[in-house]
């Protein structure tokens, strides 16, 4: 009966979560709502399906100990100090205004004590990670000034949310008196021990797994790293999620990282959505009914707290305009998901009253209901997308130059790279401040400038009319072609050699007089079919001469299109005449070879 009725439990949250989930995403409220929801429908406040919410919170917590190894092995040193300035600039401001903010609030208003003040003012100045970045994405938005800036916040807060985690215990501790030494020694014993026993014992022990070539072993492997650090942590009274998160963060810069995300992603993501739903079952819906106005008035309190002090961080520190410093403090005006497990921890230790930590979840999870509502509101009201900043295009002082190159992305750079070893001089132009600024960190090279290639000024202070080459590099086909037709206008001496994205983009280059158009793409992935063709066993001449033959035969296909290529109907029936006639000459070609099939060479 017991297995029975577990079969029910699971059944139930897979089709809760089957349900929910999609519904919230096709809303755009993304998918911790949706769990929260089906939580709060399943639970005992509603339908009453499942009644053993301790049970499941149990389990669910190794949900949260999983993401919080999972953020560790993200967390690398080179990819925190590459964004240092704004994860522990504006992050860490953010952090500590609000979270002294909130606190100061809680102590002298509402009559928190010490320990609870400094509990309640961390965990609301954490924001939602995963509403964040999903709300980012969905709205294409994750590129944009303050969406680089919410995400190094957001990295900074998972940051901030492990020693707040950590403090819990040794403020329940301290009983209020202060923290005991005793209680901060064994927490720094733990996590000297995990560091230092994660450092030489962690790789050797991954290395040995991976002799025996068997993803179940190295999947159970990565599940005792995790479990046994969190229990090591746990024995010594310090949360288990700390230990996941230092052994993840040990293990950040080895070469197993991807190869252990990939076999935790799915526990992950599993326990984590029962996390979420088990906080929707503890949910205390009669406070919404018994006290509405207190209840909302926490949610606009929390909402208006944050956002206000966000503002200003995102305009004076982020150096955001108005429009994107808004935007940034809505989207990170909620509470977030570290959130419920400091709250839950801390009513676990019996540092917070039983009321308040109900009615601090249900005001964090209404704040998180609210966030894509009010995102999509600023959205509306603020228009279009922010104009970036504006950058006046670089002075060029250069030689006379024989190379123009337009575009310095991954072609361009290549062929910058081998005209610089023969002592070429070239003159490079792209129109991205990001890419340039990139480029410039790697080398002070003062052949590179920023600029838009398609304005005539710029080619003349490039020197164009002296040059002898001009190659298009650039990787969008229509700033490719207005750069093509103005250069062919005023330059007509100049020979293009310009990058093709696809056929239709090569047709279009023809039509300016620009011969031959290099597919950016064409010559490796020949090369990738010369080494398949060898890997099945056909000789190295008699692939390399297949390969030949299908290039010929693209480029005959490639210049008959051209003469049609408005004309679908014709393309395809010029293709499959193309691939006929491929078949036909390789039967012929294999005849004079003597060999009966590719496979048998």
């Amino acid at each position: 009966m017991e297995s029975h009725h577990y079969l029910e439990t699971a059944l139930v949250f897979l089709l809760a979560t089957v349900i929910a989930v999609p519904l919230t995403k096709r809303f755009r409220l993304g998918s911790v709502l949706g769990y929260l929801l089906a939580g709060v429908v399943i639970g005992p406040q509603l339908l009453g399906l499942v009644s053993d919410t301790a049970g499941v919170a149990t389990i669910s917590e190794f949900g949260v100990v999983l993401m919080l190894f999972v953020i560790g092995l993200e967390l690398s040193p080179q990819r925190l100090w590459v964004m240092r300035r704004a994860v522990f600039g504006t992050g860490l401001l953010q952090v500590l205004a609000c979270g002294v903010a909130i606190g100061a609030i809680g102590f002298a208003w509402f009559g928190l004590s010490g320990r609870a003040a400094v509990i309640v003012g961390g965990s609301l100045a954490l924001s939602s990670t995963a509403f964040g970045l999903q709300i980012l994405a969905e709205r294409k938005e994750a590129g944009w000034a303050y969406g680089r800036q919410a995400f190094a916040i957001l990295l900074f807060q998972d940051l901030a949310a492990i020693p707040l985690i950590a403090a819990v215990p040794l403020l329940a501790a301290s009983g209020g008196h202060g923290v005991e030494l005793a209680s901060v020694l064994r927490t720094v014993g733990a996590i000297v021990a995990v560091v230092v026993g994660g450092r030489y014992l962690l790789r050797p022990v991954f290395r040995f797994v991976a002799r025996a070539d068997a993803v179940e072993v190295s999947t159970a492997t990565a599940l005792l790293v995790v479990m046994g650090t969190a229990w090591l942590m746990e024995r010594v009274g310090v949360s288990s999620t700390l230990g996941a998160f230092l052994a993840g963060v040990l293990l950040a810069d080895s070469e197993y990282r991807h190869e252990l995300e990939s076999h935790l992603e799915p526990f992950k993501g599993l326990l984590l959505g029962l996390f979420f739903i088990s906080v929707g079952m503890s949910m205390d819906l009669s406070l919404l009914l018994g006290e509405p106005l207190r209840v909302l008035a926490l949610v606009a309190g929390l909402l208006l707290v944050k956002g206000v002090l966000l503002w200003p961080l995102g305009r004076l520190v982020g150096g955001l305009d108005r429009g994107e410093a808004l935007r940034l403090a809505v989207l990170l005006a909620s509470g977030g998901e570290f959130a419920f497990v400091v709250l839950n921890l801390a009513d676990g230790q019996h540092v917070l009253d039983g009321t308040l930590h109900n009615r601090l979840v249900l005001a964090i999870t209404l704040s998180m209901a609210l966030t894509p509502l009010l995102v999509a509101l600023a959205g509306r009201l603020l228009g279009a997308r922010p104009k970036k900043a504006v950058r006046e295009y670089d002075t060029i002082e250069t030689e006379s130059p024989q190379v123009i190159i337009a575009g310095y992305g991954r072609m361009g750079q290549i062929v910058a790279r081998v005209l610089r070893a023969q002592g070429i001089r070239f003159v490079a132009l792209d129109h991205s401040v990001e890419q340039i600024d990139l480029v410039q960190r790697f080398g002070g090279w003062n052949d590179i400038f920023y600029g838009d290639p398609a304005r005539p000024e710029l080619l003349r202070a490039a020197q164009a009319d002296k040059a002898k080459v001009f190659v298009l590099a650039s990787d969008d086909p229509e700033s490719s072609l207005r750069v093509a037709r103005l250069v062919r206008r005023q330059y007509p001496h100049l020979k293009v050699i310009a990058r093709a994205r696809n056929r239709q983009h090569v047709w279009r280059l023809m039509d300016l007089g620009i011969d031959a158009p290099v597919r950016e793409t064409l010559c490796s992935s020949l090369e990738m079919t010369r080494m398949t063709l060898e890997a099945l066993g056909v000789a190295p001449d008699v692939a390399a001469a297949r390969v030949e033959r299908f290039r010929q035969q693209d480029a005959e296909l490639l210049k008959r299109q051209y003469l049609v290529y408005d004309d679908d109907a014709r393309i395809v029936q010029t293709t499959r005449e193309a691939l006929a006639d491929l078949e036909q000459l390789f039967e012929a070609d294999a005849e004079r070879e003597g060999s009966g099939s590719p496979s048998s060479s």
